[in-house]
């Protein structure tokens, strides 16, 4: 049974707040080998927001891949635990300065898996992005640079979130958005928390 999931809704929201996730570019890169996003760099203040779909009671919506990946379409493939898998469909440079990753993570074993450690260790990002995929990591290694997955001034990453379990045969759309490396960089490392590390060859 699949798990597909697309919400525009999302989709949209990410593209609202590029401005203000590209703002924390800064943030969500470092050196290579560091413990988590740098902490330097500053950005201007942003208008009071409104209340968010939290405060307001409402349920945050999931988001998913979008529709523009071929699922037919492997660029690269890696192993999970307890037959976990993990294929990359799609690395994009975009023009507004990021690189989009989507694929989807299928569950070829005989349990079904929780997904909460795809979230990553940082207690902020895990408490506003639950069973996300905001743990991913990019490493530009010509550069010795670690790419951390956007996140708008909430906190709430512009990546795939509250995935549910995954029983047996189950897939999951996922999609991440990085800061981009320089041009000159066309290949880096992407690591998925408990998942190995893979390849990629960024496109555009």
């Amino acid at each position: 049974m699949s798990m597909r999931r697309t919400t525009t809704t999302r989709r949209a929201m990410a593209a609202v707040s590029m401005t203000a996730a590209l703002a924390f570019a800064l943030a969500g890169c470092g050196d290579d080998g560091g413990d988590g996003p740098g902490k330097e760099g500053s950005s201007a203040p942003s208008a009071p927001a409104g209340p968010s779909a939290e405060d307001k009671g409402e349920s945050k919506p999931d988001t998913a891949a979008g529709e523009n990946a071929n699922p037919d379409v492997k660029l690269a493939e890696a192993r999970g635990q307890n037959g976990l898998t993990l294929v990359i469909n799609q690395v994009k440079r975009d023009s507004g300065g990021f690189v989009t990753v989507q694929g989807e993570i299928k569950n070829d074993g005989d349990v079904t898996q929780n997904t909460a450690n795809w979230q990553g260790q940082e207690s902020a990002l895990g408490a506003k992005n639950p069973n996300s995929v905001a743990g991913a990591t990019l490493v530009d290694k010509t550069g010795k640079k670690r790419y951390y997955v956007l996140r708008d001034t909430d906190s709430r990453c512009l990546c795939t979130t509250a995935i549910a379990t995954l029983a047996p045969g189950e897939t999951a759309s996922i999609f991440m958005q990085f800061p981009a490396p320089p041009q000159t960089t066309t290949e880096v490392d992407f690591t998925l928390p408990t998942f190995a590390t893979t390849s990629l060859k960024i496109s555009g």
